[in-house]
């Protein structure tokens, strides 16, 4: 059996040596207890190498949305298809199984066994692979995972609109929420100083005049100036507050108010 394994720094491909002990998962799994047993189990036949992070992340784009990328099957092309080997393919997705069948003739194995194998192969991956240093695929791991975050963000529409939406929702919300403050402060405020609804009409203006006033009766000496740009407005509401036929106001319903 073959085993198609894609890693941070490229494609691999493995060689079991026996057959006869793919039987089980246990047995599988018994290969991959020491690195000696994994080296002797399993060995490298080939390796395709990512020039660049860009193609790593090509390569991993593919896998996530489950085709053949171009580099993977002329890589399974000359190490497999050219060389006249008839072994099966293990691969992880079985998806992805059915495209290299279909593409390459090349028949695939995805079962519980294959996964027990695949995790074996990647406890001891830098020990099968020459070269490959645990830091050097730590780093490429990490260089690779950002890549494809971000082209998965980039290339994704449906992401981008569901944050697009998301804002605007939430925009739409925040307006409801201070439309909804704002009529309870004018439905309170309008027992004392019912009149000043119909001078101040937009809504931040009136809170604010609230704000200051606290009471009808201290509107006289107050300027307004700085939130209502029309003296004419300001003016009305100084008259209004000295004829004003609103209630009194409790000190305990100016300070929930404000």
């Amino acid at each position: 059996m073959l085993v198609l394994f894609e890693t941070p720094a490229g494609y691999a491909l493995f060689k079991v040596m026996d057959d006869g002990k793919l039987k089980s998962t246990d047995t599988i799994q018994q290969q991959f207890e020491s690195v000696g047993k994994a080296a002797s189990f399993v060995k490298l036949a080939a390796f395709k190498q990512f020039r660049s992070t860009a193609e790593a992340t090509a390569a991993a784009a593919c896998m996530v949305d489950q085709t053949l990328h171009d580099d993977l099957r002329k890589f399974l092309k000359k190490n497999i298809a050219k060389r006249g080997l008839d072994d099966e393919l293990a691969v992880l997705d079985s998806k992805i199984g059915g495209l290299i069948k279909s593409k390459l003739d090349i028949q695939c194995i995805s079962d519980a066994r294959v996964q027990v194998l695949f995790r074996g192969i990647r406890e001891h991956l830098t020990s099968l692979v020459d070269g490959l240093e645990p830091k050097q695929l730590h780093s490429m791991m990490l260089g690779l995972g950002h890549s494809l975050s971000r082209y998965k963000l980039k290339f994704s529409p449906d992401k981008v609109d569901t944050m697009v939406v998301q804002a605007i929702s939430l925009l739409d919300d925040l307006d409801k929420e201070i439309n909804t403050y704002a009529m309870r402060v004018k439905e309170w405020f309008s027992w004392h100083f019912p009149e000043m609804a119909k001078i101040v009409k937009d809504n931040y203006q009136y809170t604010r005049c609230v704000q200051r006033m606290k009471v009808r009766t201290a509107a006289a000496a107050l300027d307004f100036s700085d939130i209502l740009e029309d003296d004419g407005i300001e003016k009305a509401l100084k008259e209004a507050a000295v004829l004003s036929m609103g209630t009194d106001i409790a000190e305990d319903d100016v300070e929930s108010i404000q």
